[in-house]
C-alpha cells in the first residue's frame, strides 16, 4: 500500500494511531479509572465502534482472498511435481524452513510468555466489553467444545464446502482449507488450457481481494488507535509492557531463524559459507527490508541469485518466483507467535493440540499468504476466531506491525534464496557444488 505524494505513509499513520489511542487510553485509565461510567460509554460507543468497522472490512474478504490465495499457491508447487526433483525438494525443503520456524516461534513465546502478568479483573472487562461485540462469545463456545480425535479428522473434510465458507470465522476455516488445498492440487493436475481460465479468475479475485484489504488499511490508523484506546483504557500499562515483550520476542525468534536455522541448513545442505551468502544477497534483504513485500523484492533477488550467488538459471528462477507466494516461512514464525501471544493476552490457554493445530494451519498459511505488506493479518483474524480469542486483539499489535513486517519479509526472502542454493547443491555433485560456491 502505498501512500499518496506529499502524504504521511500508511505505516507512519497506523503508529501515530496506535501512539494517540495509548496515551489517550492510560491517561483517561488514570485519571477516570475503568469503572468510570462515562469512559466505559466512549469505549463501548466510539472507540470500539471505529475498530470493529476496520475489522469488519478485513473479514468480509477473508473468505475470497484465502481461496484464491491458496489455490494458487498449492496450484504452483503442484507444478512444481511436473519438473521432477527440483520441485520435489524445493516442496521438502520449504516444508522444513516453514515448520523449523513455526515450531521455534511456538518454543519462544511459551518460554516467554509475553501475554501473561495482565490482572485477572482488568482482563476479564476486557473479555466482556468484547464479548458484547456480537459472535465473540458464540466463537469461544464453538473452540472449546470437546471433540475426539477421530471426530476432528472427519470434520476436515467438508461435506458442503459452501457452507465451511459462510461459517470460516465461527468454525469452518480448517476444512474451508482443506478443500483450497485439494482444489489447488487438482487445478494443477488438468490440462493446462483447461486450467488457464480458472486461474485466470483466481488471479483476478486475489488482486480485487488484495485492493480490498488495501482500502481497509486506509482505515487503519483509526481503526487501531479505537481498539488500543479500548486496550489502554481498561488494563492500562500492564498492556504496554506486554506489547513490548512482544515486539522484542519476534524480532529476537526472527534473528536467531535467519543466522541461525539458516546458516545450518546453508552449511550442511547447501555446502556454503553462511557469512559470504549473506553478503551475496545484502542488498536482496535490503530491498526485501525497506518494501515489506517478497513480490516486489523478487527481480532483485533473482539478478542476485544469478549473478551474485552463482546459481543455475533455471533453478533460481523456479524456485525464486514460486517462493514469493508459497514459501512465506517468516510470516508463518510472525503468525504462530501473534496468535499464542494474543492468547495468553486475553487468558486463553491452548492444549498442546491447539497449538499444534496453530502450528500447522501457520505453515499452511505460509502457501496462502500474499507476499504484500498486511497480506498476513487477515489469517492472523480468523485464526484467533477459531481458538476463541477475540479477533479485535490484532489492534494491539496492528500498530507496531510495519518493522516486524520488514523484518519477517527479510526472512521470507532469504529463506527463498536459501532453499534456491539448497536445491541447486542437491543437484549437482559435490565437486560442482563445491567450485560453485568458491565461485
Amino acid at each position: 500500500m502505498k501512500a499518496h505524494a506529499g502524504s504521511t505513509p500508511l505505516h507512519t499513520r497506523i503508529f501515530l494511531g496506535l501512539l494517540v489511542g495509548a496515551v489517550a487510553g492510560a491517561l483517561a485509565q488514570v485519571t477516570l479509572g475503568p469503572d468510570h461510567a462515562g469512559l466505559q460509554h466512549f469505549v463501548k460507543n466510539v472507540a470500539q465502534p471505529v475498530g470493529q468497522i476496520f475489522l469488519r472490512m478485513i473479514f468480509m474478504i477473508v473468505v475470497p482472498l484465502l481461496f484464491s490465495a491458496l489455490v494458487l499457491g498449492v496450484s504452483e508447487i503442484g507444478d512444481a511435481r511436473r519438473v521432477g526433483r527440483v520441485g520435489l525438494r524445493s516442496l521438502l525443503m520449504t516444508v522444513l524452513l516453514s515448520g523449523t520456524a513455526v515450531g521455534l516461534g511456538l518454543i519462544a513465546v511459551n518460554a516467554v510468555r509475553p501475554g501473561a502478568g495482565i490482572d485477572p479483573a482488568r482482563r476479564d472487562r476486557l473479555i466482556a466489553l468484547y464479548a458484547d461485540t456480537g459472535a465473540a462469545r458464540k466463537n469461544i463456545e464453538t473452540a472449546q467444545e470437546a471433540k475426539s480425535a477421530a471426530q476432528t479428522l472427519v470434520e476436515i473434510v467438508p461435506q458442503n464446502p459452501l457452507k465451511e465458507a459462510v461459517e470460516a470465522l465461527t468454525g469452518g476455516l480448517l476444512p474451508f482449507m482443506f478443500f483450497a488445498l485439494v482444489f489447488g492440487l487438482a487445478l494443477s493436475s488438468i490440462e493446462t488450457e483447461k486450467a488457464a481460465p480458472i486461474k485466470a479468475l483466481l488471479e483476478g479475485l486475489l488482486a480485487v481481494s488484495l485492493k480490498v484489504i488495501e482500502y481497509a488499511m486506509r482505515l487503519a490508523p483509526f481503526g487501531v488507535c479505537g481498539l488500543i484506546f479500548s486496550t489502554t483504557a481498561l488494563l492500562g500499562v500492564d498492556a504496554l509492557l506486554a506489547l513490548g515483550r512482544y515486539v522484542v520476542l519476534v524480532l529476537a525468534a526472527l534473528a536467531l531463524h535467519l543466522f541461525g536455522t539458516y546458516s545450518i541448513v546453508l552449511r550442511l545442505i547447501a555446502r556454503r559459507d553462511p557469512l559470504t551468502f549473506f553478503r551475496q544477497i545484502q542488498t536482496v534483504m535490503l530491498t526485501a527490508f525497506a518494501t515489506s513485500s517478497s513480490n516486489a523484492t523478487l527481480p532483485t533477488a533473482l539478478q542476485a541469485a544469478h549473478e551474485e550467488v552463482k546459481l543455475p538459471r533455471d533453478i533460481s528462477t523456479f524456485v525464486l518466483t514460486v517462493g514469493a507466494t508459497a514459501n512465506q516461512n517468516g510470516t508463518a514464525l510472525f503468525e504462530g507467535i501473534t496468535i499464542i501471544f494474543l492468547a495468553q493476552f486475553f487468558g486463553v490457554e491452548l492444549t498442546v493440540a491447539q497449538q499444534f493445530l496453530v502450528m500447522l494451519l501457520a505453515i499452511v498459511a505460509g502457501i496462502g499468504t500474499a507476499g504484500v505488506p498486511g497480506g498476513a493479518w487477515p489469517m492472523i483474524a480468523i485464526l484467533l476466531v477459531r481458538l476463541g480469542v477475540p479477533a479485535e486483539s490484532i489492534g494491539i499489535v496492528l500498530g507496531i506491525d510495519r518493522i516486524l513486517d520488514m523484518s519477517r519479509t527479510v526472512l521470507n526472502v532469504t529463506g527463498d534464496l536459501t532453499i534456491a542454493a539448497c536445491v541447486s547443491a542437491m543437484e549437482q555433485s559435490p565437486a560442482e557444488a563445491h567450485q560453485q560456491a568458491l565461485a
